[in-house]
């Protein structure tokens, strides 16, 4: 059986914006770059446009020979746990592609592997030349494609009659052998020199502004009354999004569910001319019986409970709250949907102050107690970075500079 491997990408300049894709089929004995494709998509996301790209290469491998067995090789976390069958695929936009490209070829012939950005640069070059294209008002040219170039000297190309994919000539076994040795080259070596990551997914985690019962320092999570902003909680939001336009760095806001999030995120995505993605994940702690009421209440009514709550985890508050430990499992497995829904950007998450302490938390491999030894307060700000290797570092925690 022929085996062959697919690279592919896809970019977005703006998230919904002007997108393309590109995709190249190696030879997997070889090495060979056997077709390119690439295309302008017009105004469409991030990952419609890697999807576009998965579909655009598994179509050539199997016009190369539809017995073919095919190893694929993505950036995008996204598509690769999405197709591996790992994450679930929740979005309306996505369905419908998924499902084209699990038709393409059988199952049991497809298999998918996560590769970091820099060993994905002949699919990514292509990508941006469609984007590129695109802005000139044309569609991609095989004849004026350099993306070659990163896998060694460009062999001769024969263009197909789809003007959006080319079939390489004679002289790619050069090619192949010069892509092999470039990635053993680029093979990261002990020491202390850090490997070139790329640009990581930032998150910058903001705090919803106050409610009524914000300044009360009443539990306040995702199973009580859902406050509104109050009047200084709208101008704590108004504060935030004159801070984040000044900065001029975030390309996507997500926001918690509730309405104290929401009203802060659509302030901020409005001074920013953004749109608002709603994810559950970024909810508040359910704090069960306690919603409502202030600590000291709580101490009076539940002591068992709330002694219980402040030394265990996976302890939960009275009438079947969310413990801590569950509440860390949802974050954890929010953030890694995320990075890979928003690989190398910068994110803004509208959340709560459980949720942006977890974040904290598990970036510095702190212990669950740490939750109670940070301050945060309405409408701060802090940002944590997460990179290809898996590694995390916190940049900002509860900066309060555009308040005062």
């Amino acid at each position: 059986m022929r085996e062959f491997i697919v690279e592919a990408d896809g970019g977005s300049r703006g998230n919904p914006g002007p997108a393309g894709y590109g995709a190249v089929v190696l030879d997997a004995a070889t090495g060979e770059a056997l077709v390119e494709a690439a295309e302008y998509i017009g105004v469409a996301t991030n990952n419609v446009a890697e999807y576009r790209g998965l579909l655009a290469g598994l179509r050539a491998a199997r016009d190369l020979d539809p017995g073919a067995a095919v190893h694929v090789r993505m950036d995008s976390k996204l598509v690769v746990e999405q197709m591996s069958g790992r994450w679930k695929i929740k979005h309306p936009d996505l369905k419908p592609l998924a499902v084209q490209a699990a038709g393409v070829l059988p199952a049991d012939r497809v298999d998918y592997e996560w590769i970091p950005r820099e060993r994905n640069k002949h699919a990514d070059r292509l990508a941006n030349e469609a984007m590129d294209a695109g802005r000139r008002g044309e569609q991609w040219s095989p004849s004026q494609s350099t993306a070659a170039l990163d896998a060694g000297p460009a062999p001769d190309a024969v263009p197909t009659p789809d003007a959006g994919t080319a079939v390489r000539g004679p002289g790619v076994a050069a090619a192949g052998a010069d892509l092999r040795a470039a990635r053993a080259v680029a093979t990261p070596s002990a020491g202390w020199a850090p490997a070139d990551l790329g640009a990581p997914s930032t998150f910058v985690l903001l705090r919803h502004g106050e409610t009524p019962l914000t300044p009360q320092k009443r539990f306040s999570g995702s199973g009580g009354s859902d406050p509104s902003l109050s009047e200084t909680g709208r101008e704590q939001a108004q504060r935030a999004a004159a801070a984040l336009a000044r900065r001029g760095t975030v390309e996507a806001v997500v926001t918690s569910p509730l309405a104290r999030t929401r009203q802060t995120a659509g302030i901020v995505a409005a001074r920013l001319g953004l749109a608002v993605a709603v994810e559950d994940g970024l909810r508040e702690t359910d704090f069960g019986a306690w919603e409502g009421l202030t600590f000291g209440e709580v101490r009076e009514r539940h002591p068992d409970d709330l002694n219980a709550w402040l030394t265990d985890p996976a302890a939960r508050p009275t009438g079947g709250g969310e413990s801590f430990t569950a509440t860390a499992a949802r974050i954890a497995a929010t953030r890694d949907e995320l990075v890979a829904a928003y690989p190398r950007r910068t994110v803004l998450l509208v959340t709560h102050v459980t949720p942006i302490k977890t974040f904290v938390r598990l970036a510095l491999g702190a212990p669950p107690e740490s939750l109670f030894r940070m301050e945060l307060s309405a409408a701060s700000l802090s940002a944590v970075a997460y990179y290809a290797d898996g590694n995390a570092s916190v940049r900002l925690f509860n900066d309060t500079s555009h308040l005062r």
